[in-house]
């Protein structure tokens, strides 16, 4: 019979292919399909899936408190303005590349709880901060042949989404996480919207429609995990396997895009995912260590 445990990592790693499918399809779509015009038709199914999630589990039943509302907003922005710099590298980049440099995401979330939270963080696990970045410069390589804008527009997002972490974690528990997926959802719907009016619109074939459908499917099936690997087993146990994304990120963009990273890309890859491995063990055995 499955644990808990196990039954939590199955889902974490079922919510990390389901976000990097759907990253895999937008990356598809954005090939023949203006930018702003496949991140508005996504954001209409999206928001619609999503909404009917959310009404089914009864997460509009509950106001957001007032004292949150600020705070919501505050991470709604961060969301919409992480989407900017992930969708534009992740249509000029790699995939395995862009969710190789994702992956640094809990380091740098443990280095912002130290810096503006208080959070206590031993020498350990700064020095697992640093090798990790490390690996990112690795990935990166400043300075090389394959630095560009893009890359730098990856390391945006992943500063971008540790500030919308950082703010997660100061609202309350009374704050229905699905009603924040819903206004978030169709924040990004606008801005697609908005800048799809700078471009001609482009037909959309019934192939293409069914992979946005399918992003929209994925995103919502990822979200969704998410939530679920919350309520069940020990978050020690299975945060480690978020980083199943990178091997879907590898797999897909190889299949998918003809692209296999070389060899200093997987040695950071590596790095990155071994010292996020650490540090959230040394978070569960010794908070302070």
């Amino acid at each position: 019979m499955m644990t808990d445990n196990f039954r939590g990592a199955a889902l974490m790693a079922a919510s990390m292919a389901a976000f990097t499918f759907n990253d895999a399809l937008i990356k598809l779509v954005a090939e023949t399909i203006p930018l702003f015009q496949m991140v508005f038709l996504r954001g209409v199914s999206a928001t619609v899936l999503v909404a009917l999630l959310a009404w089914r589990m009864g997460a509009f039943a509950r106001p957001i408190p007032r004292a949150d509302r600020g705070l919501v907003a505050l991470r709604i922005l961060a969301e919409v303005c992480i989407f900017i710099p992930f969708i534009i590298a992740l249509t000029h980049m790699p995939l395995a590349n862009v969710t190789a440099i994702l992956q640094a995401v809990p380091l740098t979330i443990t280095l912002a709880g130290a810096l503006f939270l208080g959070e206590a963080v031993g020498w350990r696990r700064w020095l697992a901060i640093l090798v990790g970045f490390a690996g990112v410069l690795l990935i990166v390589r400043p300075g090389g042949e394959g630095f560009n804008i893009y890359a730098l527009l990856a390391l945006a997002a992943v500063a971008g989404i540790t500030l919308r972490d950082v703010v997660t974690r100061k609202l309350s528990a009374d704050v229905p996480s699905l009603q924040i997926a819903v206004w978030t959802a169709l924040a990004i719907c606008c801005l697609g919207f908005v800048g799809s009016l700078f471009r001609p619109w482009a037909p959309v074939s019934a192939f293409e429609g069914l992979q946005i459908v399918g992003a929209s499917v994925f995103i919502l099936g990822g979200y969704l995990f998410s939530i679920m690997v919350m309520r069940v087993g020990e978050i020690g146990f299975i945060a480690p396997f978020r980083y199943t994304a990178l091997v879907w990120g590898l797999l897909l963009g190889w299949v998918v895009f003809g692209d296999w990273p070389d060899g200093l890309t997987l040695l950071g890859s590596g790095i990155i995912v071994a010292t996020g491995i650490y540090t959230l063990w040394r978070e569960r055995v010794r908070p302070a260590g």
